[in-house]
């Protein structure tokens, strides 16, 4: 593995949801262009797969967190109904 994608692998794991989102974006949107070689499509679509991982990772422990804390409060207050 070179210094690059070592480097980049490390900031991936520092990129929040919404950047990983927008760079996703990003990289459809060039895709979509057709304007990319063959070689540039399959790291663009390499890339969007990590993208994807990250933003479904970062979704999965935010609604982890949200179901952990509407029972918290569901325990603390059993009269109080949350609705899913």
């Amino acid at each position: 593995m070179t210094k690059k994608n070592s480097d980049k692998q490390t900031s991936d794991a520092k990129v929040d949801f919404e950047s990983a989102l927008e760079e996703l974006e990003e990289l459809v949107s060039k895709m979509e262009s057709g304007d990319l070689s063959l070689d540039e499509s399959l790291k663009a679509f390499e890339r969007g797969i990590e993208l994807t991982r990250k933003c479904q990772s970062s979704l999965e422990a935010a609604e982890l967190k949200v179901q952990t804390l509407t029972k918290d409060r569901e325990a603390k207050d059993p009269d109080l109904k949350i609705d899913e």
